[in-house]
């Protein structure tokens, strides 16, 4: 029978020819009944689906080496073969080629086998007899989902070319994820390099933040808005023009932050002499008033964005006394700073670590922490005291929320504060509360999933003839389907689709032990609908058939 891979293979040179504007894209079909085969390429129109005529193979392994050797956009399999499963096949396929799109065809009664080929990464699948309309559908579905990943790709090609195309605004992103600090500062340099030469930090650097005062709160309407924030870029833009060491970003319409990068005496004098051409420009042109500040050297990127905060803070005070200051870092402001750095940032970070019951990033809050104390300290040791009753206070009120220290506990820390001779003691004190009252919660929360789990299983173990989706089950037990199937992965090792299967064969390998139980009728005891599926599963799981397992595959401690 002239069907095997030469001949189609002339098909596919055929279908080359006719790729215009548009890639024809490549199927593979696959079924041991060749007539099925055959059916599918004389009776679909291949290539008014965007197709060039299929590849065909008559099993799993004649297929599996036509995927090593060629690419194939679509494959579409019988599920039962003798040798290779359409199953197995589905699996190599997925791994060869991640995007192939894979249409499983199945008779009635080996429907259950089309859970496992979905399982595998199958995304359709179609009933025996084959109807050609339905098989082309599919195909339809499959193509305008292949030409749209085609779309999104080659969108996404032309946007890096045009990122990597525009220095000026590749610079402007890094600063802002630099001073955004949503990001550790290594991984983030690692995420440009390949976009942009970081230079190195032979001079150091400053923040230099530009922000326009009261343009919120100016009376102006939209319009005058949007015109004052227009001439505000463009003055900025123009003002540091002169110097390319200075990496400019916008972080709203009213501000302006810039690096300014290994900078030389003679750079740092003109610099000082643009911050009063953008005051006087945004005076003259805009009736608008600019505060800038500019911040102490750093010496690492880390350091970027304390800086830019510090700076920001500063600016902050220097508004309540006047607009249009250029302001600098003072060292009698460090102490305020800290003290609104442990108010709005520190103490609410570690509250949210301690919520979420993440212990490292609640260490390294509380190493935070330590630092500003041990500053404070620097200045006065009543300073650092307040300090630390501030923060203690928060955390036995935020305990006290979840239902944690007492009033007892709570006057033995206030105790212990008081107590302590440095800032460092004091330290360790609220380390200490923080980790007792972390692994209390922790011990609570794990016996809840414990329990929780639990419950599901002896829920499942009970109901094993009902075939219950995963939703179903996070309803009956007021959960959401995604947070209970990651928890019972995680609290058992195994998805819950695994679990009911290892479950059913359990039970199903002590009903086999019985003779008088038919097998057929253990398929359906353990919620199994056919014969053919319990066969096939049972000796995935145990590696005999059912019958070879009752004849002499069981032993007393079965």
């Amino acid at each position: 029978m002239d069907t095997g891979h030469d001949r189609y293979a002339g098909l596919h040179g055929r279908a080359d020819d006719q790729e215009g504007a548009i890639k024809m894209l490549k199927a593979l079909i696959v079924d041991d009944e060749i007539s099925h085969v055959q059916g599918l390429i004389r009776f679909i129109d291949w290539q008014e689906l965007g197709f060039g005529a299929p590849a065909a193979a008559e099993s799993g392994e004649e297929a599996l080496k036509l995927l090593q050797s060629a690419s194939f956009d679509v494959l579409i399999s019988d599920v039962s073969m003798p040798g290779m499963t359409g199953i197995e096949l589905a699996a190599e396929a997925k791994r060869l080629h991640p995007h192939i799109q894979i249409l499983m065809i199945s008779g009635y009664n080996e429907f259950e086998f089309v859970q496992d080929a979905i399982h595998v990464g199958a995304q359709a699948y179609v009933l025996k007899p084959l109807k050609t309309e339905e098989v082309a559908a599919r195909l339809r579905t499959f193509r305008d989902a292949l030409r749209m990943r085609m779309e999104v790709m080659e969108q996404t090609r032309e946007l890096e070319k045009k990122v990597s195309e525009s220095v000026r605004l590749v610079k402007e992103r890094f600063v802002n994820d630099l001073v955004a600090d949503a990001i550790p500062v290594a991984e983030l340099l690692d995420s440009w390099r390949e976009l942009l030469p970081v230079p190195a930090l032979e001079r150091g650097y400053r923040v230099i933040v530009v922000g326009l005062d009261r343009y919120l709160a100016s009376g102006l309407d939209a319009k005058q808005r949007m015109r004052l924030a227009g001439g505000f870029k463009k003055t900025v833009e123009i003002g540091f023009s002169h110097d390319e060491g200075i990496w400019l970003a916008q972080t709203s319409p009213d501000e302006f932050v810039a690096l300014h990068l290994s900078p030389s005496p003679a750079a740092l004098a003109l610099a000082e002499k643009q911050f009063a051409f953008i005051q006087t420009m945004m005076g003259e042109q805009y009736e608008a008033t600019v505060t800038i500040g500019c911040s102490d050297e750093g010496k690492a990127w880390e350091e970027a964005s304390l800086l830019y905060k510090e700076i920001r803070f500063g600016m902050a005070k220097a508004r309540l006394v006047a607009d249009g200051q250029i302001v600098r870092r003072e060292e009698a402001e460090r102490g305020d700073f800290e003290a609104y750095r442990m108010r709005e940032e520190f103490v609410p970070g570690l509250l949210r670590h301690m919520e979420a019951g993440d212990s490292e990033q609640a260490a390294q809050a509380m190493d935070r922490i330590k630092d500003a104390l041990l500053a404070a300290e620097a200045a006065s040791f009543s300073y650092a005291q307040a300090f630390g009753m501030s923060v203690l206070s928060e955390l036995i009120r935020s305990s006290k929320m979840r239902g944690g220290a007492g009033a007892d506990d709570s006057i033995v820390m206030w105790r212990q504060m008081l107590d302590c001779g440095s800032a460092a003691q004091m330290a360790e004190l609220l380390a200490e509360f923080v980790r007792t009252h972390m692994a209390i919660e922790r011990k609570a929360h794990l016996n809840q999933q414990h329990h929780l789990i639990r419950n599901v299983s002896q829920f499942i173990e009970e109901r094993l003839r009902e075939n219950w989706t995963v939703k179903q089950l996070a309803e009956q037990f007021n959960l959401n389907a995604s947070y209970l199937s990651v928890l019972f992965k995680k609290e058992t090792g195994r998805t819950i689709s695994e679990f009911v299967q290892l479950t059913r064969i359990k039970r199903a390998k002590e009903l086999l032990q019985d003779p008088n139980v038919k097998v057929y009728e253990v398929a359906d005891e353990v919620g199994i609908q056919t014969t053919a599926y319990f066969t096939y599963l049972f000796k995935k799981l145990v590696g005999s058939t059912p019958q070879e397992y009752r004849d002499y595959g069981y032993s007393a401690d079965d």
